[in-house]
């Protein structure tokens, strides 16, 4: 969960540099440097118990004007100096004008205190009243401010920037929280759907705790490929007990705390928001590999009680912050325009504007989308739109996809799952989630990689006669059994691009370019996984009746997506995905990641007639 736009000390990074041949010409002027620009101040602010946080205020130079506060509270650190650039997504930003605040959170690099990553708002201090204090002291004791603070941010900082809005202080007057979370147990960093997400919360939890004052990898004992080192660690607690040593706290009580207990609930802090008072700003993106729920939970839970219409939501096929990037591929995928250019520039800079400076019109849309497959944008009225019709995706014994439902007697189709050999999520050797790019891309992975594995069932339609735009949430709504007393089943709709999508006619190919072509790339638009013991209750867990054929429920998220003609859909369907998500042992124990090796066995998995995909379809 590292935060795309905080970190300035790479800002130069972001910045795209190219090379032309030299030419007598004239001595072109001297661009003004970050400093002739921007001054810089580190302050500790004072937080009401008495803490105080470490904070940097960059201020523009020379203005003519009392300008605005964008305020971002961060754990990854704030800048130790003026960057030799800005950010490139910040330049509509500055044009405007704003005096930008950067803050470590309570116990992390300078800040006092313990970073204990909790997101409950029930007892004080927490993130909303240490936002609140804040903001009181900035408008108070920053020179040249209007009084009026927006906060934003992506990730943890996009949490930061959500939570103020449970206790809101009278000064501020927009936020955008962009990837925010509301509950661990559910669908964002830490699990989805109460399934473990292993190797993201081992090594994110990891940086955040072991040590306050640097983002601290974690080693894998010189392994080359994560998969090797979680399936070699065996229980998830064997990673506190030998590698963490109870240096890692939030990880002791992920071990301790399985199920969807009052830990969790009770850090759900969206449940203080009342009436909307503070016009925000939620981002989504539909790829988004970390936080791809909770922004939309602000949103649903906003629009309840919004009469002034002060909530908005937008969202597109983005990854984790990638709106504050050019965001015109999504891995290989081309967008056909630079949708995250657009997003800043259209969308982010005019919402700040409006309420931080009074600019320009009032912006106006409920709901904002940047449609994948027709790569345009869209606005809707509400979210879902009220046009989408929930439309049954038949899944057939004979391995096709249809929109026709099926015959009397089709049966089911099988495969054996086995813990000690797990799907992997991604391809091998994979890196720690970190280490390299590929992390931020995966969700948008091409899945041949895994669909002629045998404990794989693939599913593919006929190529499509006409679109087919899906609008709103998609479920999978499966008729399975497993032969074990515990299962999980994953499920990823899936786009096949055709055999033809781009020209392979050339001759003179570079070693490794034919296979990296779109032709025939199964390009995931939505995947996630159930877990059997908490179909009946997330609380209180139950062990499955092995063979037994039951509905699996397994939510997909909200899209907005176009499924091209002459393009396939495919369903597959698996029981593992490691190491993003830890294995079920397939044997019911009281808490999966206490089990011992002697619990992990195989299982033999239907999946029988009736099982579907349910679809948001516009007309």
């Amino acid at each position: 969960m590292r935060a795309t736009i905080v970190l300035l000390a790479a800002a130069a990074a972001l910045i795209p540099v190219s090379f032309v041949a030299a030419r007598p010409q004239a001595t072109p002027p001297v661009a003004p440097s970050i400093a002739d620009q921007f001054t810089y101040t580190r302050v500790m602010v004072p937080m009401h118990d008495g803490a105080k946080m470490e904070t940097v205020i960059i201020a523009p130079k020379g203005a003519t004007a009392k300008l605005p506060i964008l305020f971002q509270r961060t754990p990854y650190g704030v800048p130790a100096a003026l960057p030799p650039q800005m950010p490139a997504s910040w330049k509509p930003l500055i044009a405007d004008g704003y005096i930008f605040v950067f803050q470590s959170m309570r116990g992390r690099f300078g800040s006092d205190g313990t970073f204990t990553l909790s997101t409950s708002v029930k007892t004080s201090p927490n993130e909303a009243t240490d936002a609140y204090d804040s903001i009181d002291w900035l408008v108070k004791n920053v020179p040249n401010n209007n009084g009026k603070v927006g906060m934003w941010g992506v990730s943890y900082p996009g949490f930061a920037a959500a939570v103020s809005l449970a206790k809101p202080h009278p000064a501020l007057k927009a936020v955008s929280p962009q990837a925010a979370w509301i509950d661990y147990w559910q669908s964002d960093d830490l699990h989805r759907n109460g399934a473990l997400r292993l190797s993201y919360a081992t090594e994110w939890v990891y940086s955040l705790q072991n040590d306050k004052t640097q983002n601290k990898e974690l080693s894998l004992d010189g392994l080359t490929d994560a998969y090797d080192w979680y399936l070699k660690m065996g229980s998830v607690e064997n990673i506190d007990k030998d590698v963490f040593k109870g240096s890692v706290p939030l990880f002791q009580s992920l071990l301790d705390h399985p199920n969807h207990d009052s830990f969790y609930t009770d850090q759900n802090w969206q449940k203080a928001l009342g009436k909307t008072t503070v016009p925000t700003l939620n981002v989504a993106g539909f790829w988004d590999q970390e936080d791809p729920w909770g922004s939309w939970q602000i949103y649903a839970q906003q629009k309840k009680n919004d009469p002034d219409h002060l909530a908005q939501i937008v969202s597109g096929p983005w990854r984790h912050g990638g709106w504050q990037s050019k965001a015109d591929f999504l891995g290989p995928i081309p967008l056909g325009t630079e949708s995250g250019t657009e997003f800043q520039t259209q969308i982010q800079a005019p919402f700040f504007a409006y309420w931080l400076h009074g600019k320009g019109p009032r912006p106006d849309f409920t709901a904002r989308m940047f449609q994948s497959g027709s790569n345009v944008w869209k606005s809707y009225a509400t979210w879902p739109p009220a046009g989408a019709k929930p439309t049954d995706l038949y899944l057939h014994d004979d391995g096709s996809l249809s929109f026709t439902a099926p015959a009397a007697g089709e049966g089911c189709r099988d495969y054996v799952s086995d813990p000690a050999n797990p799907v992997p999520f991604r391809m091998r050797p994979m890196s720690r989630t970190y280490a390299t790019p590929d992390w931020r891309s995966w969700e948008s992975d091409d899945q041949r990689f895994v669909d002629h594995r045998p404990d794989v069932l693939s599913y593919t339609s006929e190529p499509l006669d006409h679109d087919v735009t899906v609008t709103g949430e998609i479920a999978a709504k499966l008729m399975a059994s497993t032969s074990g007393t515990d299962s999980d089943f994953v499920v990823k709709l899936i786009e096949v691009l055709p055999a033809d999508f781009v020209d392979t006619s050339a001759t003179n190919w570079a070693i490794g370019e034919y296979a990296r072509t779109l032709n025939g790339y199964q390009w995931p638009i939505a995947m996630d996984v159930r877990r059997g013991r908490f179909l009946a209750s997330d609380t209180n867990p139950q062990p499955l009746a092995p063979n037994k054929v039951i509905a699996w429920d397994v939510p997909l998220r909200d899209h907005d997506h176009v499924f091209k003609k002459g393009h396939r859909i495919m369903v597959q369907i698996q029981s593992t995905w490691f190491p993003v998500i830890d294995r079920n042992p397939q044997s019911f124990v009281p808490n999966i990641m206490r089990a011992k090796p002697s619990d992990f066995v195989k299982a033999t998995q239907r999946v029988c007639s009736g099982s579907k995909i349910v679809l948001p379809l516009m007309g």
